[in-house]
């Protein structure tokens, strides 16, 4: 029952009737279809007025401004190939993947603290900082959890079995992740760790242990690490006082107060071309806000509003909780990020560096989202009407919490009829 232990498919072990094959859930690329396309739209904006210095950066090393867009497009058209040949592949072998995509993983963060390239101080990048392994990580997080809690799920009352392992786990990713540093990323994998750990069945009590150690990590981040306290000390001064927010935040709220309703229009930020840090990639959301005004912004957070209502669909029509934990975790995941992003951008939130999926420069991120979406479809294909058929993982989870109540040593399973 190690970490790294992984039993039969549930085609030979649980009782999971074969689902035939549906139709790909259309509204789903259609969502996904509009949020590339309006990505590449509002990054080619953003990167390629006269005077960004995004373009002077690009002439500077010999590139046209129209550098970063084309090179964009075409690790989306990767990104697009990717999540086709996963949409086509069945969910249930990821239950072969997931160990060797784990092992890859931790491999390439241990490779970037040795040979790293340094983006902004920090080493998060491999061969000259193309390839940023901490965001595979998140997928792989999401992949890796979903198959070992559902092939542990008759074990997750047992805190040796449950919480321990899952710790374990989360706290190695964690921790390289932390080593770069990079604190949104490990946040990140934490946080879908104890989500995909709930919606598992895990034990109620492991799981709030699990929260407030959490919570005690983050403390000691945010107390005793230069990083955390030049992210939260600007932060909690811009709640007193939005002026005394870090030079990032206050330009980003800059460009939100200049777009008013409507914006200023298409290629007329000011922000991103007076000095916006990082207007193509962690500061993207005030370029989009500045230009297309609150309107902009609103139909932005729908379309991940969107996203979210797709995947939680297909999570609830799963063929079997595998598929229902999949779905979730990786829609949490898409939108979390976006959240997280545009909290920042508005001060609600620390200015976590996190990108905003599907319009941020970056293609890395891109690729993995992409991938992600894939898997989502996959599932969908074998979408059952009547929800996941093996429930044993729901209702044990729920026999385990009432167990300390009626002074029972052991939890019945429950019967079919």
């Amino acid at each position: 029952m190690g970490i790294g232990t992984f039993v039969k498919s549930p085609a030979k072990g649980a009782s999971v009737r074969r689902v035939k094959p549906a139709n790909v859930d259309l509204p789903l690329v259609v969502i996904t279809a509009a949020l590339a396309i309006f990505g590449l739209l509002m990054l080619y904006s953003a990167s390629t007025s006269q005077y960004s210095t995004t373009a002077e950066f690009s002439t500077e090393f010999n590139r046209t401004p129209t550098y970063i867009i084309l090179k964009q497009t075409l690790i989306m058209i990767i990104g697009i190939g990717s999540a086709f040949f996963v949409a086509r592949m069945d969910y249930h072998r990821w239950n072969q993947y997931a160990l060797p995509l784990m092992i890859v993983t931790i491999l390439m963060l241990v490779a970037v603290l040795v040979i790293g390239a340094a983006i902004l101080g920090s080493a998060r990048g491999l061969l000259g900082g193309s390839v940023q392994p901490a965001e595979l990580a998140k997928l792989a997080t999401v992949v890796y959890l979903s198959v070992w809690l559902y092939n542990k799920r008759g074990y997750l009352h047992d805190i040796q079995l449950g919480l321990i392992p899952l710790a374990i786990i989360l706290g190695i990713l964690g921790g390289l992740i932390f080593r770069q540093p990079d604190i949104s990323a490990a946040g990140t994998v934490f946080l879908l760790g104890g989500l995909l750990f709930f919606l598992a069945g895990g034990d109620i009590r492991q799981f709030v242990i699990f929260m407030i150690a959490a919570l005690l990590v983050g403390f000691l981040v945010v107390k005793f690490t230069q990083t955390g306290q030049s992210r939260m000390g600007p932060y909690f001064a811009g709640l007193k006082d939005p002026l005394q927010s870090n030079y990032q935040v206050l330009r980003a709220l800059e460009g939100i107060v200049r777009g008013g309703l409507f914006g200023v229009g298409i290629g007329q930020s000011n922000i991103a071309v007076t000095g916006l840090p990082f207007a193509t990639n962690d500061s993207i959301f005030a370029v989009i806000v500045e230009e297309l005004g609150l309107c902009g912004a609103v139909i932005t957070i729908g379309l991940y509003g969107l996203i979210l209502w797709r995947g939680l669909k297909i999570a609830a029509k799963a063929p079997d909780s595998l598929g229902s934990l999949l779905a979730a975790g990786l829609t949490f995941w898409i939108v979390s990020e976006a959240f997280v992003h545009m909290g920042g951008m508005t001060g609600l939130l620390p200015a976590a560096g996190n990108v905003l999926p599907f319009f941020s420069q970056g293609g890395s991120n891109l690729v993995m989202s992409l991938i992600a979406i894939g898997i989502l479809l996959n599932i969908s294909r074998q979408t059952n009407k009547s929800g996941p058929v093996a429930e044993e993982w729901r209702s044990y989870g729920a026999s385990v919490d009432l167990r300390r109540r009626d002074r029972r040593r052991r939890v019945s399973r429950s019967r079919r009829a």
